[in-house]
């Protein structure tokens, strides 16, 4: 690949840094700061959407409106890499953070009103803003990190970003816990919507991109004020020359698939709504061990990365296929019309000090960790794939795409009231066939290392003169063929 080299040119001089500016501008400092904005912003989102309905007893306007979220959000991922390249990272990733407000502000507006339309119009917003600040997220993430670090980094990512959704679980259990009411309050959907609005402003504080050096010396190199033309180009090219990522599209497209079915169909159908929170609070809580243990062993430098690339997927294989076995036990013992009337009135919802709420938690905590899982080698692949910035922004903005075409069909399909069992078998069947397309790509593009080129920190000063030496050269060149 070349873009490094196209690129390198075009890198800004680092400036003089010492003591807390030398400390701040470090990768992992960065990199905990986006997780930060995620932390505050998609993290409240996902507390929410973890209590299954957006914390309504009615799901149908969470449904509608993730409909519009997903739907919107797939067709902006597909091209926010380009967006990513031209307006910048951090920019991006401002303005992706700006939609979580205004969508959880839908929701308390909702639970005053039932504009039930404000719900629908704010997801689709959100789609678009979440579009561009997962593929910011992921571009940078990936970039900052070396070689042997992508797992760990992701990890530590992962990590912080789940603790928001832990945080709002947290303060939803607290306000609900003596609620009788299987709806969200007020002060709940008001805390999530202040949180959210201080998150937007955290992006502000990064670090240009194009001024970051790996741990290990080198430059991250990202493409310097493109043109729309050259970025349309760039997102031809990079689906020509890497068809293999066709070969991920059944994991992407399954990766938000199953939350609709954890979320809605089992967390928000089976339980009281303060065992529904702490039940939240769990799930997202043991993501942040599972992506640690999962990032430390990715990154094992015992094993060549090829091996580990074979070991994970089939730890992936097997955790998926125990989950989903056992969540297939505990959903023959109920369907969709024991929740609709008349029958609901005798159906009893499980609290946490009922018993055989035990064997149930269980079960939704090892869904976390599936999640955690499957998300970080997803975006560990796409690491293996590349490091350069702005190839990662594409192939993140598929990854998106994919993933919010599934998600925008699944919702809808439980919007309009989808058999349970019919929503697990496919969300089952599509991480299935997702594995097994993930086979080849390991067999044809997974190396123990990827061959680009670089640019440490003390060679920028020649590159760039080096590239001066050669823009002048082609000016008189062409003038010479003028005259």
């Amino acid at each position: 690949m070349q873009a490094a080299e196209i690129t390198a040119a075009d890198l800004p001089p680092l400036p003089t840094r010492r003591g807390f500016a030398k400390w701040y501008s470090q990768p992992v400092v960065q990199v905990c700061l986006i997780a930060m904005v995620c932390f505050l912003c998609p993290g409240m989102y996902n507390a929410l959407s973890g209590i299954g309905g957006g914390g309504q007893v009615d799901p149908k306007a969470s449904n509608d409106g993730s409909v519009a979220l997903y739907s919107t959000f797939a067709a902006t991922s597909f091209f926010s890499g380009t967006l990513c390249n031209r307006l910048g990272a951090r920019l991006t990733l401002g303005v992706g953070a700006a939609g979580y407000a205004l969508y959880i502000g839908a929701f308390l507006s909702y639970n005053i009103n039932q504009n039930s339309g404000f719900v629908v119009a704010a997801g689709a917003l959100l789609g678009v803003c979440a579009g561009m600040l997962w593929t910011a997220q992921g571009s940078m993430t990936l970039a900052y990190a070396t070689e042997s670090t992508k797992g760990r980094l992701f990890a530590l990512f992962w990590m912080i970003f789940n603790m928001g959704a832990v945080l709002g679980s947290a303060i939803e259990l607290g306000l609900t816990y003596d609620s009788e009411a299987s709806t969200v309050s007020n002060s709940v959907y008001a805390a999530f919507l202040a949180i959210a609005a201080i998150g937007a402003f955290i992006p502000l504080f990064l670090v240009s991109p194009g001024l970051m050096v790996r741990v290990d010396g080198t430059r991250v190199v990202v493409p310097v004020h493109p043109s729309w033309k050259t970025e349309i180009v760039g997102l031809y090219r990079c689906l020509r020359y890497n068809v293999w990522i066709l070969l991920l599209f059944p994991y992407f497209l399954s990766s938000n698939w199953f939350y609709t079915w954890q979320f809605n169909s089992y967390n928000g159908a089976l339980f009281t709504l303060r065992t529904r929170s702490l039940n939240s609070m769990l799930y997202w809580l043991f993501q942040v061990f599972a992506s640690l243990a999962f990032g430390v062993a990715i990154d094992s430098t015992r094993f060549r990365r090829v091996n580990r690339a074979w070991g994970g997927l089939v730890f992936v294989t097997a955790l998926c296929m125990a989950v989903w076995g056992a969540a297939y036990h505990f959903q023959k013992g109920y369907t969709r019309a024991d929740l609709a009337e008349p029958r609901a009135a005798e159906f009893a919802r499980i609290d946490f000090k009922d018993a055989g709420y035990a064997n149930h938690v269980v079960l939704y905590i090892f869904m976390g960790i599936m999640d955690a899982i499957w998300q970080n080698f997803a975006y560990w692949l796409m690491g293996a794939m590349s490091n350069d910035a702005s190839q990662l922004a594409y192939l993140v903005g598929f990854y998106k795409a994919i993933q919010s075409a599934g998600a925008a069909g699944v919702f809808r399909m439980d919007s309009n009231l989808a058999p349970y069992m019919t929503e697990l078998a496919v969300s089952w069947g599509l991480n299935a066939a997702g594995i097994l397309f993930v086979i080849p790509v390991i067999l044809l593009r997974v190396t123990d290392r990827t061959d680009e080129a670089v640019v440490t920190a003390d060679e920028v000063p020649t590159v760039i003169a080096a590239s001066a030496l050669e823009k002048e050269g082609s000016l008189d060149e062409k003038k010479g063929s003028m005259a």
